[in-house]
């Protein structure tokens, strides 16, 4: 799996971790093409990339376009930037949905989703109960090859403003070296990293990565 050339499809390259996912896809040799959809430019130039545009909501436009041998699922936003539970659900399950089951048809056998330590479909907790509810039906897709990311608090440069995550981040770095790896801020670079790593791991089926296994894959080399 690790000799032959492989391409990428990306959502979620704005993101803090998407952003990240595509500098490195770029730049890995093992990956010939990247295809990136998205509601607006990542601004980026690379002779590897093809950017499109889309309306999410609007499948049928873009569903042929969701081509790629492994798929980088990054996509989220917050409950305050959406406005309401349903506008956040729709973007971080309904669209990450879509684009695994239309990536799945056109022939992907490789799903990375960038989900959340705490994810799971009966959580009494709104996020969690979302991104297991997508872990779980994306799971029932058919991916010869399923992984599931589960980092704790993300660490990195957002262009988005978000005061309370940037106050509790304060708080947790100082900790960092004593907290669980679970509760230790992770940086989007190592996810991003961990996540690559992860998809040419040849382990078939799904396979869910904790923080503590995102802090082992992702470090740098």
């Amino acid at each position: 799996m690790n000799a032959s050339p492989r391409t990428a499809l990306l959502i979620g390259a704005t993101g803090l971790v998407g952003r990240e996912l595509l500098r490195q896809l770029l730049a890995d040799p093992r990956y010939t093409a990247v295809t990136v959809l998205a509601r607006r430019s990542a601004g980026v130039q690379h002779d590897k990339l093809t950017e499109h545009l889309v309306d999410f909501d609007r499948s049928d436009d873009w569903s042929a376009l969701a081509k790629g041998d492994h798929l980088f699922s990054a996509l989220g936003t917050t409950l305050k930037a959406a406005g309401s539970r349903e506008a956040q659900y729709r973007v971080d399950y309904t669209y990450q949905f879509e684009v695994a089951r239309a990536a799945r048809r056109n022939g992907a056998d490789t799903y990375v989703l960038v989900s959340s330590t705490g994810a799971a479909p009966k959580s009494s907790i709104f996020y969690s109960r979302m991104k297991g509810e997508l872990e779980r039906d994306t799971a029932a897709l058919g991916f010869p090859r399923a992984r599931y990311l589960r980092p704790g608090p993300l660490d990195g440069d957002r262009q988005e403003h978000r005061t309370g995550e940037r106050w509790a981040l304060r708080l947790l770095r100082p900790l960092a070296p004593i907290l669980p790896a679970a509760a230790r801020p992770i940086d989007a670079a190592i996810v991003a990293r961990a996540g690559i790593a992860a998809a040419f791991e040849p382990t078939p089926g799904a396979v869910d990565y904790g923080a503590a296994d995102l802090f082992r894959l992702g470090a740098p080399k």
